[in-house]
């Protein structure tokens, strides 16, 4: 079954210019990108998606990075995409992800990691729903999305 995870493409990707070579991992194995914008975060939004993360010491440093620069919002679609999307991406501590994931390959940061992936389907659906309208998210076929998924069905 086809599932959408939400990807924040962090200020420090954008300044080393890893746009284009981080989404091309996502299409590279077969998820088809629903939603892409770039936005700034207000201080406020970051402090609700990293309600999780206020009381630690280390919050206030990320607040000031993730509002300093726009970030680019991404929903990538796809069979199994929270699990695959987040071995994808590699452990949050970047200095313990393998080579071949992204912050194994871009990144050696906990807190400038270059990427953000929701963590399970239930966060995913939370976290798409506070970057993007339903009018922003697409839906269209890929023209290999048949032979993609064609086992699967």
């Amino acid at each position: 079954m086809k599932e959408r995870t939400l990807l924040l493409l962090k200020p420090d990707a954008l300044h080393r210019g890893l746009i284009g070579a981080i989404i091309s991992r996502f299409e590279n194995k077969g998820f088809k990108v629903v939603g892409l914008k770039m936005i700034h975060i207000t201080k406020e939004l970051s402090k609700e998606h990293y309600s999780h993360l206020v009381s630690k010491p280390f919050y206030a440093d990320l607040e000031k990075f993730m509002t300093l620069e726009p970030v680019v919002a991404m929903v990538v679609e796809g069979k199994e995409a929270v699990d695959v999307v987040r071995l994808i991406v590699g452990p949050t501590n970047a200095s313990k992800a393998e080579g071949g994931t992204i912050r194994g390959d871009f990144s050696n940061s906990t807190s400038r990691n270059v990427i953000h992936a929701s963590d399970s389907k239930e966060t995913a659906v939370k976290e798409i729903a506070r970057f993007f309208k339903p009018t922003e998210l697409f839906d269209y076929k890929l023209s290999s999305e048949h032979y993609l998924y064609a086992s699967d069905e």
